[in-house]
């Protein structure tokens, strides 16, 4: 997915990735005072990308919230989360760690890491 938005057309010749999404954070002063968007595959938190602004735009199903984020792309510890809205809700407490820079994910497949994530094992 994240090489997938690293791709998109719509992001060429920016300085920046967006992601479009149905409302702006109420606490937008917080989220752009050093927030990130955390992104969830397959039920678990495995990075996060550092939130630059904030924009209101106009799509065919009206007024929506263009998040801007910085390019570079943060691996983070496997946290284990459903689906949620992490630049609007997910506290500092809560943020899973960064992996050291050049750390590379373990290379089992993501189902198996995930596995052992949740037993406690990695």
């Amino acid at each position: 997915m994240i090489e997938a938005r690293k791709k998109d057309p719509r992001n060429k010749g920016k300085n920046y990735n967006f992601h479009i999404t149905r409302f702006k954070p109420r606490r937008a002063n917080e989220v752009l005072d050093g927030g990130s968007l955390y992104w969830v595959m397959k039920g678990f938190v495995l990075a996060r990308q550092r939130i630059i602004g904030l924009e209101d735009i106009k799509t065919d199903n009206g007024l929506k919230c263009m998040i801007k984020m910085d390019k570079e792309i943060h691996l983070t510890e496997s946290q284990p989360r459903r689906a949620f809205q992490g630049w609007r809700y997910l506290e500092d407490s809560d943020a899973p760690r960064d992996l050291p820079a050049g750390s590379k994910v373990i290379d089992i497949p993501q189902e198996m890491r995930n596995e052992l994530k949740e037993l406690g094992l990695i």
